[in-house]
């Protein structure tokens, strides 16, 4: 299936990226969703709009999960569907930034087995297929190996270094930060930096191709807790995300507490 499916994930991300890029970010229709859900802008829906005629054109039995559709129960009896942010780092599209990204996965039976992330304006294009690697604009990548030293980089949002989280405080580690929950998981698999973690609830869209890119670079990926990923859920929601090399992994989950979310 990834072999099928990976081809097409990522012609339909170049597509998307020149629909996006027609929109200048900081004068596109910008408008905030209800229940401070954060901003949206004609662009994402533009994407969604011909990511959802490229891909269920393509495959159209595959059920469908996005950010910008209004969710249903249909996708839930689907073995096989895609999972979709159009536009991952709204708020740095809208300020004219460069670290946004437009994230596609495939889950088959609640596992990614395909992936996408590409951030036009970088020209990185990251790539995953089950079993068959990562790749960065076609190089393969590779996540570090180290273990947690006062150099270890970790992107995180500055409260999930709150004291509350952690056992012994905050990890002795670099914090760094970038806009997308995407890109930032793109980095780790890169290997970039050593590892990414947010505390908070995490929507399936925000984290599903970047799951697969991390995990086949090397690393490892998993909720807060260390329980392993599964998407298509009833509530398109995980416990958190922790990802990194498996020591600095292991290093990062046994060190957090139970806690409230970031």
């Amino acid at each position: 299936m990834p072999a099928a499916d990976l081809p097409l994930l990522i012609d339909a991300a170049r597509v998307a990226g020149r629909v996006a890029t027609s929109f200048a970010g900081p004068t596109a229709a910008r408008w905030d969703k209800p229940d401070d859900a954060g901003p949206v802008t004609e662009a994402d829906l533009a994407v969604n709009d011909a990511l959802q005629s490229t891909l269920r054109l393509a495959r159209p039995d595959y059920g469908w999960l996005s950010e910008e559709t209004e969710d249903n129960d249909a996708r839930l009896s689907a073995d096989t569907l895609f999972i979709i942010d159009p536009i991952d780092g709204t708020r740095s599209f809208v300020e004219g930034g460069r670290t946004w990204a437009i994230s596609i996965a495939v889950a088959h039976k609640r596992q990614i087995t395909a992936a996408a992330i590409y951030l036009p304006l970088r020209h990185k294009l990251y790539a995953a297929g089950q079993g068959v690697g990562a790749t960065l604009n076609g190089a393969p990548l590779r996540a570090t190996t180290n273990e947690m030293q006062p150099d270890s980089t970790v992107l995180a949002a500055r409260p999930s270094f709150h004291d509350r989280h952690w056992r012994d405080g905050p990890p002795p580690v670099e914090r760094h930060y970038r806009p997308s929950l995407a890109y930032r998981l793109s980095l780790v698999g890169e290997g970039r930096f050593d590892g990414m973690l947010t505390l908070r609830p995490s929507w399936e869209w925000d984290i599903a191709a970047g799951a697969l890119i991390v995990s086949e670079a090397g690393g490892k990926i998993t909720d807060r807790t260390g329980a392993p990923l599964r998407f298509n859920n009833a509530h398109p929601a995980l416990n958190g995300v922790v990802a990194a090399g498996p020591r600095l992994h292991g290093a990062l989950v046994n060190r957090l507490g139970p806690g409230r979310a970031a």
